[in-house]
């Protein structure tokens, strides 16, 4: 029996990207999935990026150019349209590489108590060249709650599984994509796949290095807030110290992204003294950061390309 293919809902939220956003647009137009819904929200930008999305109107579901109360708002506008069985969205400076949704709804049909499907992710800079390759690991609900972290871009969700668990909570502006996830793994399962889904560039007005202390500050937010969900009580309790640590250990890592090991150290240690199985698994950025401490800046540039070249090394194997 010949089974109609699902629809696919992808929303980008936009702002003032117009030097990505073209490229993000077409990296979803040129996908092999023929069944896609494709949304773009842009706040009233007014860099051009109207622009470069009316260029493609025609191929874009909807679009709208409006102020809104930042990117939890724009993306749930997103979500309130979606008529597609599965859902995702795109920043406006990421990527999908080709097949990725057609790779994502295969696994939806073979999991289907699944509500979210990820993979791995690409580090670009802001010419596209490949920096990096981020892997995951099957980590399921547990993992999440002690903070390892997927990456968003690779994450597509199933709509009805969404709608039970609700939508983004603009009360978190950082890490509002996983304090999502977490509510999704209440109602479904959560699947990975070992192989690159997109692209995410790293840049000097990304989140991750412009807003470092207050990813740590929404983190231990979502460890108070935990206990107050019926699917998350009982692996707290068994978990709490796992879980405090992880708060502080994704803490630590953002303020090291951002160039401050002071700070970072600090964070490592708190995350160390809670549960040091948890923190060790970072052992050489701890590691790092006490040594920029105290004052060997120089590794800093070391570390980075060591890192880049141990990439391309692989990516030639």
């Amino acid at each position: 029996m010949i089974h109609e293919l699902p629809l696919v809902s992808i929303i980008t939220p936009s702002f003032n990207q117009a030097q990505f956003l073209e490229k993000t647009i077409q990296s979803v137009l040129s996908q092999s999935y023929p069944k896609i819904e494709y949304s773009v929200v842009d706040g009233k930008s007014t860099d051009g990026s109207v622009e470069i999305i009316r260029k493609y109107a025609k191929r874009i579901s909807w679009f709208v150019s409006e102020k809104d109360r930042g990117q939890a708002d724009a993306i749930n506008k997103g979500f309130n349209r979606a008529k597609g069985e599965f859902i995702a969205w795109l920043n406006s400076d990421d990527i999908y590489l080709p097949g990725a949704v057609e790779a994502a709804i295969k696994v939806f049909i073979d999991h289907p108590s699944a509500a979210i499907v990820h993979g791995d992710v690409l580090a670009g800079n802001m010419d596209d060249r490949i920096l990096n390759k981020i892997s995951y690991k099957d980590w399921g609900l547990p993992g999440l709650m002690e903070f390892k972290i997927i990456g968003q871009p690779a994450v597509f969700m199933r709509k009805s599984m969404l709608d039970k668990a609700g939508y983004l909570d603009p009360a978190y502006h950082l890490l509002l994509d996983h304090q999502l996830w977490l509510r999704l793994g209440q109602f479904g399962e959560i699947v990975y796949i070992h192989e690159p889904w997109a692209m995410a560039r790293f840049h000097v007005n990304a989140k991750n290095t412009a807003m470092a202390a207050q990813f740590g500050d929404e983190a231990k937010r979502i460890v108070e807030w935990m206990p107050t969900q019926p699917g998350l009580r009982e692996e707290f309790k068994k978990n709490e110290k796992a879980i405090k640590s992880g708060a502080f250990r994704i803490s630590a890592r953002y303020f090291l992204d951002a160039d401050q090991p002071k700070k970072a150290f600090s964070e490592y240690w708190q995350s160390l003294k809670l549960h040091p199985g948890t923190a060790l698994q970072e052992w050489h950025r701890i590691l790092y950061s006490l040594l920029a401490t105290l004052g060997l800046s120089k590794l800093k540039k070391i570390y980075l390309d060591a890192k880049v070249r141990r990439y391309q090394h692989r990516a030639k194997e």
